[in-house]
Order: structure tokens, then C-alpha cells, then sequence
């Protein structure tokens, strides 16, 4: 799969870098913040987002706070890796909300999952009624999270 990249100049990559921590920056605070002018920064951020390098603003929740300090990684194996049993176990992996992140992994196994539940229990249920009976799911094997180290979203620039 081809991608086109960006070209991304100095201060493009100064606006990304803040508002990836502060979406809710005011654009004068943004243009004092890079070193241009209000009228140039509106125009450059209003181009890194229709080009969808800016996806949108969200505000972060603290999962902790909300009772969702359970954090497991899943490997999961498929008992078929054709297309059309990605696509469908794509489609119903969305739909599981405790599932924070899914990723097709090249290696032992076919896909990593990120689970977020209130505690063992939860996370327990979420395997037994959801995860485990996603289509093509051979098999499962999960690793449990004791402390967050990182979790950040895209990187500096």
C-alpha cells in the first residue's frame, strides 16, 4: 500500500508538534508560539486539515479517573488470513468499545489488541462473549499491563 507523504516545512511540523498536546490553542497563541504571524498560522492549519494530516481535536480522558484501569494486550491468531477474513474481523473488532486499539501484526501472530475494562472480571467477559467469538479467531493470548510507562499520542516532529 502507497502513501503520499506530506511536505511538511519547519513551521508545518512547529503547529503539528502543539496542537498534538494542545488542540485547544488559540491561533494568536499558536502563531506567537511558532514564530509567524496569525494570518499565515490560520492558513497553515487550516491546510494540515483539510489535507487529514489533522484529523480533528478531541478532548483526553483519564481512563484511571473513569474506572478503566485495566489495561491487556491480546495476541490474536485467525484460522484464516485471506482477505476476506481480515476484512470481516476488522469490521467486528471496531465494534467491541473496551478495544482502545487493534493492529494487524506481521509475526507469530495475526493481530495485537489493546483492552481497556474496569478490572479482571470485565476483561475476562470481554474475552469470553466478544473477543474469542470474533470471526477467524483461533486462538488467544493475553498480557496484562501493570503500569503505563508512555501512552502519548504522535511524536515530536
Amino acid at each position: 500500500m502507497q502513501t503520499n507523504r506530506a511536505d511538511l516545512d519547519s513551521f508545518d511540523k512547529k503547529i503539528l508538534a502543539v496542537v498534538a498536546c494542545e488542540g485547544r490553542i488559540s491561533v494568536t497563541e499558536l502563531a506567537t508560539r511558532i514564530g509567524l504571524s496569525k494570518s499565515p498560522t490560520q492558513t497553515r492549519l487550516k491546510r494540515l486539515e483539510e489535507q487529514g494530516i489533522i484529523k480533528g481535536y478531541r478532548a483526553m480522558l483519564d481512563p484511571i479517573q473513569l474506572g478503566r484501569e485495566h489495561v491487556a494486550f491480546v495476541e490474536v491468531r485467525l484460522s484464516d488470513t485471506r482477505e476476506t477474513a481480515l476484512t470481516a474481523f476488522n469490521k467486528a473488532v471496531r465494534a467491541i468499545p473496551e478495544v482502545e486499539q487493534a493492529h494487524l501484526i506481521a509475526g507469530n501472530f495475526d493481530y495485537l489488541i489493546k483492552v481497556r475494562v474496569t478490572d479482571m472480571s470485565s476483561y475476562r467477559q470481554v474475552l469470553a462473549e466478544k473477543l474469542s467469538t470474533l470471526p477467524y479467531v483461533s486462538s488467544t493470548s493475553t498480557y496484562v499491563a501493570m503500569q503505563a510507562v508512555k501512552e502519548e499520542g504522535a511524536g515530536t516532529f
